[in-house]
């Protein structure tokens, strides 16, 4: 719980000796921790306090700024080749020394990768990259195939995160050697260069951070900081007021008032940079006419989602797009709409017999996922399709059987490939787990948008892939949902703008707290 813990010899120091804790509540703590392997938005909340990326970006502003990290200096040497200068006097967590040899190692484990878990990473974010190389010291090179957009841009990822080669190899099997083994235990026992180490984990249950001394950085404003799962939001609101949390993540719009209603407490929020979404199986028997999908998205009404749902604080997009993408944020673009009339009349063209088209969801997963999934029925059910929620604990987004459900698809990295593109490019995810097809005029349009260097051709191409996703739609985003966290008055805390969804930012600058 929060405390402020000081001795009778402290009290006469200045406040910055206190050492200070911090309990977060969290709807999920990740399975494991490895920035490489990790597609999901609940990992994603626990990397950038422990790791650290080549390359950085200004998280207080929502466009894009990019600034050193454990690169002091970056550039291009060749149109296909980009030269960083690394920091010096770097230490990881266990005490090694970062030298050029950790940062090849890392970068390679995905530009090269034959883990399993990374080749999916690598196939979907680094399929440009060939590999990284040592110079000297102090120096690396990273080589791409094609001429990059992106290189800031992608170097910035999570998954571009550095960890110790000899560490990692050492922890099973031939110390020379990096094996699939050595990969999975890292992912219990991470150790990265961030201002925080990770004192204790464990999966899906509870994370511990502790102030690093020996980071490169800004010393951490926290001694400690401990993450817990509590699944449900009223029991994390109750651990709130007990003064068990001092931070709980995902609260529903309709229970800020609990909050809000008492003097010790406070909420923030804001609206995320993810889409909550629908997403459909092209490939299912009964949901291969484009036409039932169309209706599907057409009887939506997105709008009434966002009063009921979100009290109006979520914001509804036209297309796929926020204004996070920078330069490719276009929201002109018309790609979703809601005409209940014109869904019955497609239903009725596509020959629609009343079959029951199922909704996969999870319980908790989604800040009101389930309350969505239900609304929805009501919706669908209002333009004469038969629709059912189906409330599993485990994705099915793989299984062939699916038909719809609702998903988050988070902006990954600032850009629209680092949302829509991760998840629907030509064999990325969705086509590889069989629910979308592409052709060979959408991978021309697709690789006009993530390879052309001019930015208004990257528009343009963008602007017809969202055309084809309307006429033929495997996905429809609902909102972007405006989460909210619960404080107690003493911390002083806010996700940074510049963050991708639901990051527990405790670097220096990013919290703080009454008394210190």
């Amino acid at each position: 719980m929060f405390r402020l813990m000081l001795t009778t010899a402290l009290s006469a120091l200045p406040l910055i000796a206190a050492a200070q804790d911090i309990t977060v509540g969290a709807a999920n703590v990740t399975p494991y921790v490895d920035p490489g392997r990790d597609h999901s938005n609940v990992g994603s909340q626990f990397y950038y306090n422990s790791f650290d990326t080549l390359i950085d970006r200004d998280h207080t502003k929502l466009e894009p700024e990019w600034t050193p990290g454990l690169a002091t200096s970056w550039e291009l040497v060749e149109p296909t080749v980009m030269e960083l200068k690394l920091r010096e006097g770097v230490t990881f967590h266990n005490g090694d020394e970062m030298t050029a040899d950790d940062v090849v190692f890392s970068l390679n484990r995905m530009f090269q990768a034959t883990f399993p878990p990374y080749v999916v990473r690598a196939k979907d974010r680094f399929a440009n990259f060939t590999g990284a190389e040592k110079v000297d010291t102090h120096t690396i090179r990273i080589h791409v195939e094609r001429e990059e957009p992106l290189w800031e841009t992608l170097i910035s990822m999570q998954q571009a995160m550095i960890i110790p080669e000899a560490y990692t190899k050492a922890l099973t099997g031939d110390p020379e050697v990096a094996e699939d083994s050595d990969f999975e235990a890292f992912s219990l026992a991470p150790v990265g260069t961030g201002p925080y180490k990770i004192a204790s984990f464990q999966p899906g249950e509870k994370l511990v951070w502790e102030r690093f001394d020996g980071f490169w950085g800004k010393p951490a404003p926290l001694e400690r900081a401990t993450v817990v799962q509590i699944a449900e939001t009223a029991s994390r609101i109750t651990a709130l007021k007990t003064g068990e949390a001092d931070i709980v993540t995902n609260v529903a719009p309709d229970q800020l008032s609990l909050i809000d209603s008492d003097p010790t407490l406070k909420t923030e929020g804001s609206a995320t940079a993810l889409f909550h979404v629908m997403i459909m199986n092209q490939n299912h028997p009964k949901l291969q006419d484009p036409r039932i999908r169309q209706a599907l998205s057409l009887a939506i009404d997105r709008d009434a989602l966002n009063e009921a749902l979100w009290l109006g604080k979520a914001v509804v997009p036209s297309t796929h797009t926020m204004a996070e993408m920078g330069a490719l944020h276009q929201p002109d673009l018309e790609t979703f709409d809601y005409d209940p009339e014109r869904a019955k009349a497609l239903l009725q063209e596509a020959g629609y017999d009343g079959f029951e088209i199922t909704y996969d969801t999870a319980a908790t997963y989604y800040t009101n996922g389930l309350l969505a999934a239900q609304a929805i029925m009501e919706m669908w059910a209002a333009v004469g399709v038969n629709g059912r929620v189906n409330v599993q604990d485990q994705w099915s987004g793989g299984d062939a059987e699916m038909m719809t459900r609702n998903w988050s698809n988070p902006m990954y990295f600032a850009d629209p490939f680092g949302s829509f593109g991760v998840m629907w490019a030509p064999a990325g995810p969705s086509e590889s787990e069989g629910r979308f097809n592409t052709d060979a005029e959408y991978a021309e349009k697709w690789d006009r948008f993530r390879f052309s260097s001019d930015v208004e051709a990257r528009k343009a191409a963008y602007a017809e892939l969202m055309e084809e996703i309307r006429q033929d739609p495997p996905v429809l985003p609902l909102y972007r949902p405006f989460e909210s966290w619960g404080m107690q008055n003493a911390v002083n805390w806010a996700p940074m703008p510049g963050h991708i969804p639901y990051v527990l930012d405790f670097r220096a600058g990013s919290i703080s707290l009454a008394d210190s």
